[in-house]
């Protein structure tokens, strides 16, 4: 690697890829620590490339995914309430969360036994029951939905700004708009070279979600990046979809697993398909611009079973989701080089717990391991099904 215009080489304690959702978490941790930290963004900080733009994204501590996400959920919530103190602008919104789906259906148990698990407080709602309570909800007959009240959302662009902002008052440097070229192991440590320079650092930390392919080819082919559509649709009843009457969802009915908000921020009822439209692609030339195949799927669905929230179209964006064979996250130490640590990807769900993972990134740049319980997340978990790079 050669150095930019003569000049030396910056020396960092620790570099962050990516300054998106988690690697802005990272920066933040780490400065706050006192380290010596560099994050480099390859578009602006925040963006709409990846996965973390769209006004806002779901937090909800019942978790039907695994029980083991609830303590670090628990977590999470401290470190958003203490994120927004310090930054002096609301980023949490309390909304309540919907979990449902047919009797025997996974969400809807799954979500139960995290609440059994870790006595979280809950209620179990008839389609009916639920319905009558909030109105704009119209799920089929023999479903269960579990209410939890702690659920809600994030603003997750204005929660990548403040991480940002925090780490800059704690002495961090971040470059947008610099491009990693490669990066290799010197040492005990490493060095980067981007389109405007070079740096060394005793540390680096991953984060660049659907990109992490590019950059540690051991991880291509667990990481598969999905292009996901959401939509923003104007309610006939506008009052029916207001925060406090119409709480975050994530539900499965014949048609898959669908999530969404109330009205905030964007003129419209948000609504999201998981896996949209099972769409794997290069996120360098993926399509951008939704099309009517992807407001068809989204609007059918609110048609369905949110019928009052089912007017004009305000928006469509495109972004990304980078799933894992089976759609846990993978954070964990490279494993080749013990001072590389990646954190990516999330599988569709992983924002809420951006504020954690920056802690837990800062514990194991710091000393290698964290108190955190993230077994869950280990990247040998795939060893007999990893696809070689090259």
């Amino acid at each position: 690697m050669t150095t930019n215009g003569g000049q030396a080489e910056r020396h960092y304690d620790a570099i962050v890829l990516g300054v998106g959702g988690m690697g802005s978490a990272a920066c933040y941790h780490l400065a706050r620590r006192g380290k010596r930290v560099l994050g480099l963004e390859r578009y602006d900080v925040p963006h709409a490339m990846g996965s973390s733009h769209g006004v806002n994204r779901i937090i909800r501590l019942a978790y039907y995914e695994h029980p083991s996400y609830v303590p670090l959920l628990r977590r999470a919530y401290e470190l958003w309430r203490d994120l927004e103190t310090g930054f002096g602008e609301r980023l949490l919104h309390i909304t309540g969360s919907i979990d449902a789906s047919d009797r025997d259906g996974e969400v809807f148990h799954g979500s139960l036994r995290s609440c059994e698990i870790h006595d979280l407080p809950h209620e179990i709602l008839t389609s009916e029951e639920l319905t009558r309570r909030y109105p704009g909800y119209r799920l089929p007959e023999d479903h269960l939905a579990l209410f939890q009240p702690d659920g809600g959302f994030l603003l997750s662009e204005r929660c990548i700004v403040a991480h940002v902002v925090a780490a800059q008052v704690a002495g961090a440097e971040i470059r947008a708009r610099e491009r990693v070229l490669a990066w290799e192991p010197a040492g005990d440590g490493v060095r980067i070279e981007t389109d405007r320079g070079s740096y060394s650092g005793e540390r680096l930390v991953v984060c660049v979600g659907a990109w992490i392919g590019q950059l540690v080819p051991e991880v291509m082919g667990l990481a598969r990046p999905e292009r996901q559509v959401l939509a923003w649709l104007q309610p006939t009843r506008p009052e029916l979809f207001e925060p406090d009457r119409c709480p975050v969802f994530n539900l499965t009915v014949p048609e898959g697993r669908y999530y969404g908000f109330p009205v905030f921020g964007v003129p419209g009822f948000k609504v999201g398909r998981y896996h949209h439209r099972e769409e794997q692609v290069d996120p360098d030339a993926m399509l951008r611009e939704p099309e009517a195949a992807d407001e068809a799927l989204l609007r059918a669905f609110t048609s369905r079973y949110f019928p009052d929230a089912a007017g004009p179209t305000m928006a469509l964006k495109a972004c990304l989701f980078t799933n894992t064979p089976d759609e846990h996250f993978i954070v964990d130490r490279h494993p080749t080089y013990p001072q590389v640590i990646l954190a990516s990807p999330c599988s569709g769900h992983g924002f809420k717990f951006c504020s954690v993972i920056g802690e837990i990134l800062a514990d194991l740049t710091e000393r290698g391991e964290t108190r955190h319980d993230v077994r869950l997340f280990r990247l040998d978990r795939f060893a007999a099904s990893a696809v070689p790079a090259g």
